[in-house]
């Protein structure tokens, strides 16, 4: 059953709540910050031009530069202030390069012969000591190089103020007889000595004739062909500047053909032991032409043989 007492619609606060009244806080408000006033027309431009990459290079880098540049200018501008700073750079400059650590107090030669050395020594520019920057190295080297015996040539600054001059000489192969004396030469044909006389190298083989100088190789090849006669061998000689004579003992020759001289050699060593061909005698063997070699017999041989057909002959008449 429903009582009839209902229940308050506002229900009353607890005891503790009606001590006194009940007070709201109040809420707290931040201040405001003061109104900026806008910026001019100037100063925004101003900032946005700041921001360009070019301005602010300009300024930073360029504008420093300038000034310092300027300032220079103005400075050696006198010609007083600049003959005193290239005073002073060339005393500071020759201070530094006369230190003990940059001189050269010996030069040290190596590999090369009496005649050479002294060579390079009397090409060294300046006396010793010296300092390292007084000599010009490349130039040196250059100088040292146009030796003719001077193959390469290697120049090294050793600790100690040592100049180390590493020299690689041409080895002479061959004797080559010119109008002006005997010159020696290397496998290339470049020249590396003169001689006065030819029993001087008496190891080395003797060509002759304008232009040998350039046919070394094939000299040399021919040469070494023709090694089983070179007892009798004088040399060869250079004819027309493409072809070869061989020059033996007893005025014998053997003229070699301009294409491949060291076959027509093979082969006239291989006639000599079949037929005793270079034991015969004659002055010239002519193996120009492959197909059809030539001789030709000495005065007296020729002689000879002409008596013998006519005793020939005078038997076969009766």
């Amino acid at each position: 059953m429903r009582p009839l007492s209902a229940d308050p619609r506002y229900p009353r606060p607890p005891q503790a709540a009606r001590r006194g009244p009940v007070v709201a806080p109040q809420k707290q408000h931040a201040p405001k910050p003061p109104r900026r006033a806008a910026p001019s027309r100037l100063a925004f431009r101003l900032e946005r031009l700041w921001l360009t990459p070019f301005v602010r290079l300009v300024t930073r880098i360029g504008l420093p530069v300038f000034c310092v540049t300027l300032g220079l200018g103005l400075w050696l501008g006198d010609a007083g202030r600049r003959a005193d700073l290239i005073e002073r750079y060339l005393i500071v400059k020759t201070q530094i390069q006369n230190r003990p650590e940059f001189r050269i107090s010996t030069l040290d030669v190596a590999g090369a012969s009496a005649e050479v050395e002294g060579a390079v020594r009397a090409l060294l520019p300046v006396g010793l000591p010296a300092s390292r920057f007084a000599i010009d190295l490349d130039a040196y080297r250059a100088a040292i190089r146009r030796l003719d015996a001077v193959e390469s040539v290697a120049i090294v600054v050793q600790s100690g103020g040592t100049l180390e001059v590493r020299v690689q000489e041409r080895t002479p192969v061959i004797l080559w007889r010119t109008a002006r004396g005997i010159e020696m030469l290397d496998m290339t044909g470049h020249r590396t000595a003169s001689l006065t006389r030819r029993d001087a190298r008496p190891d080395l083989p003797l060509i002759a004739g304008q232009g040998a100088d350039k046919a070394v190789p094939e000299a040399l090849a021919i040469l070494a062909a023709a090694k089983p006669i070179l007892p009798r061998a004088r040399g060869l000689v250079r004819v027309g500047e493409r072809r070869w004579d061989l020059v033996l003992d007893r005025d014998q020759r053997i003229l070699l053909p301009e294409d491949n001289p060291v076959r027509a050699v093979q082969r006239t060593l291989a006639l000599d032991t079949a037929e005793d061909l270079l034991s015969r005698d004659f002055t010239r063997l002519d193996l120009r032409n492959e197909t059809r070699p030539t001789i030709r017999l000495s005065s007296a041989a020729l002689d000879a043989l002409h008596d013998a057909k006519g005793i020939t002959s005078a038997k076969a008449s009766p």
